[in-house]
């Protein structure tokens, strides 16, 4: 028999039909798990991370109610916020089956689901050698919980070996004082403790330590998966970690606040063209800490305000580059977002008191003072539940000059009636179509141009036909951003004189009226 769950519900949800399928206990909770603050870094771009506020709260003790409050939504998209509480194991974690969910046993499962918050009660819920799965998903945060000993080898195995793992056309994930650990190595059956690979994007992990593992965490799972991108690390502790503090592979990172300690290999290891922001981190009694490892695709950094406290350097080779022993920045990184650099010299101390799960949901007030920030209100139940049919706004068009207007274009096809200059020509009522439901459309100019964004616009009638889709460095072949559906598109500052949009599905015959692009 299962174990009730308690269920909060505001006037909106409380009538949800799966309480009389399930058996479900509707009852208000004790004590109150809401989830404080609000997210950082950037996971507050592409439109923001707020998890499942608004939505219903609900309280469980096992994994198989965490699947049956998500099986138990309107739809995959109605807003949930998840309070845990105990030990999730697989002897409590089984699939659950719904229009609202994909799940699996064995590991919690959030595929092909949105607005979903996960957030321990009191001191943190522990998952107990099982992993946490995260994909085909946007717009989830994770608060408050100790993931540990997730195996990919052995008994029991869940979730590859990860303890968070992320992959396929992710969005905007905020996870925060989170304990992830384990106990050795790959050879120990573990893998990462906090991966990201196959087109994810916009992701903080914040005030959460990482501790006793072969493996960090990787962005991109190999020197061609460059789809990553986008991802803040700030004010966490790595502790005892071998290498992958993180591994990057493509895409920007930025990296500040952090204490590391006994990186007993490698630390930030970025490749394959990554870009990172290092800034004010401390590291502590470790080697390699800064650099491009185990490969000749070279990675890049920018520098600044960082403690080498007992850091030992191996000496440069052709598959191993190491920033030090003086690091010095080899590229320039634009942040987005606002921030506020706490000194090196007491992250210690700051990320000793605020970082991990039952750590009070303290974070440092920028001057190296822990603080306790406001809990996000509970909404109230009175207040109408957004509509999840409601569309979400699009993303603010672009300022400055469309650095397209004068520009030159190409493609790969057209079909009739269509031209390669009508994405350029400011008039919406022009466009380029692909002679079939794929194809790409470029815009170029003589000399190297900077571009951060650009605005895919459709034209009239045709919108929402556009599918999947990539953006690449049209002097290069490498992959900028992928994702689906037209629309406002932030792609790494690049210089280039060639920027192509390709499309790679669509739903009807695609008409792209303007291709704008932006410096900033």
């Amino acid at each position: 028999m299962r174990r009730p769950v308690a269920l909060r519900l505001n006037a909106a949800l409380a009538t949800m039909a799966v309480a009389a399928a399930t058996g479900v206990v509707f009852s208000m909770p004790e004590a109150s798990a809401a989830v404080t603050g609000s997210a950082t870094g950037y996971a507050t771009q592409n439109g923001g991370t707020t998890g499942g506020a608004g939505g219903a709260t609900v309280r469980a003790t096992t994994g198989t109610a965490i699947h049956e409050a998500l099986c138990g939504r309107a739809s995959s998209s109605t807003p949930i916020t998840i309070e845990v509480e105990g030990t999730v194991n697989h002897a409590n974690t089984a699939k659950v089956s719904g229009g609202s969910c994909n799940t699996a046993a064995g590991v919690i499962e959030l595929k092909q689901i949105s607005n979903v918050t996960i957030v321990g009660v009191g001191s943190g819920a522990v998952f107990d050698q099982l992993g946490i799965h995260i994909r085909e998903s946007s717009n989830i945060i994770i608060q408050n919980v100790t993931v540990k000993n997730v195996k990919k080898s052995g008994s029991p195995t869940s979730n590859g070996g990860d303890a968070i793992g992320m992959e396929s056309d992710v969005r905007n994930v905020w996870v925060d004082h989170t304990t992830l650990e384990a106990s050795g190595g790959e050879s120990e059956g573990f893998d990462g403790l906090f991966d990201m690979k196959d087109n994810t994007q916009y992701v903080t992990l914040s005030y959460s330590t990482l501790r006793n593992s072969g493996r960090g965490g990787l962005v991109g799972s190999s020197e061609t998966e460059l789809s990553n991108g986008y991802i803040t690390y700030h004010h966490n502790l790595y502790e005892n970690i071998d290498s992958r503090a993180p591994l990057l592979r493509g895409g920007i990172a930025h990296i500040y606040n952090n204490y590391y300690v006994k990186l007993n290999e490698s630390g930030i290891n970025s490749r394959a063209g990554a870009r990172a922001k290092v800034d004010n981190n401390y590291f502590k009694d470790s080697k390699d800490v800064l650099g491009t490892f185990y490969t000749d695709a070279a990675g890049y950094w920018q520098v600044s305000g960082n403690t080498f406290d007992s850091v030992t350097w191996s000496a440069p080779g052709s598959e191993n580059n190491p920033a030090g022993p003086d690091p010095k920045s080899n590229t320039t990184v634009s942040i987005p977002y606002p921030y506020t650099l706490d000194n090196a010299s007491c992250v210690p101390a700051i990320v000793g008191a605020t970082a991990g799960a039952g750590k009070g949901l303290k974070v440092s007030d920028g001057s190296c003072s822990p603080q306790t920030p406001t809990p996000t209100p509970t909404p109230d139940p009175t207040d109408p539940t957004p509509d999840p049919t409601d569309p979400t706004p699009d993303p603010t068009q672009p300022s400055g000059t469309n650095l397209s207007i004068g520009a030159g274009s190409d493609g790969s096809s057209k079909a009739d009636g269509s031209s390669y200059g009508n994405v350029r020509d400011g008039d919406m009522s022009t466009y380029w179509s692909p002679a079939g439901s794929t194809g790409s459309i470029s815009v170029k100019w003589g000399t190297a141009t900077s571009v951060s964004r650009i605005s895919i616009r459709e034209a009239s009638g045709s919108t929402g036909s556009i599918g999947s889709w990539k953006v690449l460095n049209g002097d290069t072949g490498a992959v900028l951003a992928s994702g689906s559906g037209a629309g406002v598109i932030a792609v790494p500052k690049t210089s280039l004189k060639k920027i192509t949009f390709e499309i790679t599905g669509s739903t009807g015959t695609p008409k792209v009226a303007e291709f704008e692009t932006y410096a900033g």
